[in-house]
């Protein structure tokens, strides 16, 4: 029977000071199944780097159960670290030595012989396409690089889960799409992959499932499109000269609008068949003298539902 790489039920974490206590992660379930992608979404201070390094054994969780690799994280945390790989955000390679060199050095940490070690070392550079600088000093790699040589390590011993927090931050987007085909490599491979991101697309392009988590809470889950689905027809936003309400009040009880509201200064509208509703829409605001100042219309995003969830949109909450 195979074993789920993550399960866990009211996981928490409470940071405590003299004057205030915190709640960093508010009772979180969480099941990853085997061999997924399995992507974490939410904005700065949301608590994902809280929870993963709680997976990972980095940081005691304050109440809860888990289980990682097969493995209670409270009371077998040497079993987890033994199979599970972790890439932190600030990555963990020594400036001053070669990426050959640093790779070798992780290895013989996992027990590996020296010709073993080296092999492997060999096998991860191929794989990352690092030959190129393999034998420099990791100082003079481009940021790509240091994130492939992170991810190299992180998997010196071939571990069943890899933990990588935020993997493409600070990424130009040619880094950041090899980084994501390494990923996908991995995936393809068999790997379970936990991967914690604000990037809306990068949790759509690579994630079998995903959990948003806001404010220590998950508030959806399941793959991006079920979650795309959740939020029925197309999205208007616009926004009129004066007061929005107004223009709000004049199209929310149209037979194509399912639901409307103002949102962060502008009205959104979710109708059916927007390109047949546009139209409409331009004609009503003029018949009840509101000058149009902006209009858009896009199918559901990730960022939709966030919006939907927490009210607040996560593109702007990350920026």
């Amino acid at each position: 029977m195979e074993v789920n790489p993550i399960e866990t039920q009211g996981l928490r974490r409470v940071f405590k000071s003299r004057k205030r206590t915190v709640e960093a992660v508010v009772g979180v379930d969480l099941l990853v199944h085997p061999g997924e992608i399995f992507g974490f979404l939410g904005p700065n201070g949301a608590g994902k780097t809280t929870t993963l390094r709680m997976l990972s054994t980095l940081l005691p969780p304050s109440g809860g159960t888990a289980r990682v690799a097969g493995f209670d994280l409270l009371k077998q945390q040497d079993k987890v670290r033994d199979r599970i790989g972790y890439v932190g955000q600030a990555g963990g390679a020594d400036r001053e030595i070669t990426g050959r060199l640093e790779l070798v050095f992780q290895g013989r940490l996992y027990g590996r012989t020296a010709d073993q070690a080296r092999k492997r070392a060999a096998e991860l550079i191929e794989m990352l396409e690092l030959e190129i600088c393999a034998d420099r000093k990791v100082a003079t790699y481009s940021g790509g690089q240091k994130r492939r040589l992170d991810i190299g390590l992180g998997l010196v011993h071939n571990p069943q889960l890899l933990f990588l927090d935020e993997p493409t931050t600070g990424l130009d987007p040619q880094s950041r799409a090899r980084v994501w085909d390494e990923v996908q490599r991995m995936h393809d491979r068999g790997t379970t992959v936990f991967l914690t991101t604000h990037y809306l697309d990068e949790a759509d392009a690579l994630c079998d499932r995903v959990a948003i988590i806001d404010q220590g809470k998950i508030v959806a889950e399941g793959t991006p499109e079920e979650l795309k689905r959740e939020i029925a027809g197309d999205i208007v936003t616009l926004s009129v000269g004066g007061d929005q309400q107004r223009a709000l009040d004049v199209l929310k009880d149209q037979p194509f609008v399912r639901e409307a509201g103002v949102e962060e200064g502008v009205v959104r509208l979710y109708v059916e068949r927007g390109e047949e509703a546009m139209p409409v829409i331009l004609r009503l605001l003029d018949a009840a003298g509101l000058k149009l100042m902006t209009i858009d219309l896009h199918r559901p995003s990730l960022d939709d539902v966030f919006l939907r969830k927490t009210g607040r949109s996560l593109r702007e909450t990350a920026a």
